[in-house]
This record gives structure tokens, sequence and C-alpha cells, in this order.
């Protein structure tokens, strides 16, 4: 028997409806102007406009200096894998609250798509003073503990396809030196972890180490963050031995998996 043709709802929502398929356009199609989508979704400009900046408002899309709206951090998420992120994350997160029990600061577990990153899980410790939950939010990968880590793992050309000429036009205030970027890289590559001193939120530190698949490709960054107060570099090597631990945990969690 035929599968039946999808039902509309009894009270469809229009709006709702208009900003589902703008974020579907956007994916699928690359990118449209306010005037070309308000012409494909039957609406006046001023209503397109709407459903754009509520779009970019949630990271669903970006406007470049083109003025064309495209894909956001969100809808590029959908590159990965949900069924790797949804593991990655159930995997993970009781060795975050191991973590947490172990060092009192805040956990996370972190993946990268594109010059983005997304924190997909966060477990608050309970100091009075600590880093919040980050769990949802999306950051420019080169500005984070995790990212960092996540960008090491490409080889030049991979690292020039993201950040080379013309290929930050959505972003390019915030687009790095990619030459100074290739050297911190290297370094991180090296020594296996990374240290993010204020770089992507004043007054915090996290450190930083990556989770490998069975193959050893670095499928996500698991760090642990702090108010810069309370770091202690002499603390370095033992914040990194825990995370070490807690990464394989995980991997191995992942292996096991059928």
């Amino acid at each position: 028997m035929n599968k039946p043709l999808k039902t509309p709802p009894p009270y469809p929502i229009a709006s709702v409806d208009h900003a589902l398929r703008a974020a579907t356009i956007l994916q699928l199609e690359g990118g449209a102007t306010v005037a070309q989508l308000a012409e494909r979704l039957g609406v006046a400009r001023s209503t397109a406009h709407r459903i754009l900046a509520m779009l970019v408002y949630r990271d669903f899309a970006v406007q470049g200096e083109d003025r064309v709206y495209r894909a956001g951090p969100v809808l590029e998420l959908a590159a990965h894998s949900q069924s790797l992120v949804s593991r990655l994350r159930a995997a993970a997160l009781p060795h975050l609250h191991r973590v947490v029990g172990l060092l009192d600061e805040t956990a996370n577990l972190i993946v990268r798509t594109g010059d983005t990153v997304r924190f997909i899980a966060s477990v608050e410790c309970l100091q009075a003073l600590r880093v919040g939950s980050r769990e949802g939010m999306v950051f420019p990968a080169h500005r984070t503990t995790a990212g960092l880590l996540l960008l090491a793992e490409l080889t030049d050309g991979e690292l020039e396809e993201v950040y080379g000429p013309g290929r930050q036009r959505d972003r390019p205030a915030d687009g790095p030196d990619l030459a100074q970027l290739r050297t911190e890289l290297g370094r991180m590559r090296r020594n296996g972890f990374a240290v993010n001193k204020e770089r992507s939120e004043r007054g915090l530190v996290a450190v930083g180490v990556p989770v490998r698949g069975r193959d050893g490709t670095a499928l996500a960054g698991l760090s642990v963050s702090m108010p810069s107060v309370r770091y202690d570099p002499q603390r370095l090597r033992s914040l990194v031995a825990t995370l070490e631990a807690a990464a394989h945990a995980v991997e191995k969690e992942l292996a096991d998996q059928p």
C-alpha cells in the first residue's frame, strides 16, 4: 500500500510555514535576496524581511555584504549526521558530569561545521562564580578551544577552503589571519590540547582535547571552562589529563556502539 500524502494541519500558521519554507530555500538553494524570497513565498517584501530578520536572530541565516541571505550555523549543522550528534551527546554526558565532579568547573562538548562550532552539551559546576551553560550556542571556530582543536585536524588545503580569500564573505570582519592561525594550529597539533585565554569571551579561560572516532578522526572537542581569575597554569597538565581520560572514555563508548 502506498504511503499516504502528508495532510496539512487543521489550523495552519502561515507565518511559521513561511519561516520554515524560507529556511529550506536558504539551505537547499544557497541563498536569496529579500525580493527573491518574497516572490517565492508570495508575500510582501516587508514580510519577507521580517522573516529573514528572525532567521538571522536565531542563527538559521546570515546576511552577506552583498545583501544575500544564506544558511546560518544552525542549518549548516545539518551537514553533521544528526544520529552522530545525538550519539556523541549521549555518550559524553555522563563523562562531562564526572569531569565537573573532579574539577568543579563547567564542561562542554562541541562540534564544528565550517567556520563555526556549536555546543551540543554543557554541564555547569556548582561554584557561585562559574561559566554558564553554552549548550545550543554557536561561536566562530577559531575563537573557541574545541574549534581550534578541530581546525587543527584540517590540511592546509582544507583550511584554505574554510578561511581562504572570499570564503568569509558573510563575516569578513571576524575572519582570522590565516598565516597566524596555521602557526597556532600547528602548535596545538603537536601538543594534543588547546588553551583559550579570553579568546572567545572576556574573563574566561578554557582548556580542551579532541574526541576521536574509530578511524582517528576528531569528531568533537571536549573542554572545561572557568573564570580567568581561577585559572592556574600550574594545573594545566592535570586539567589536560582529566579531559583526556574523559575523551578516551567517550571514544570507547562510541566504539562499542553497533
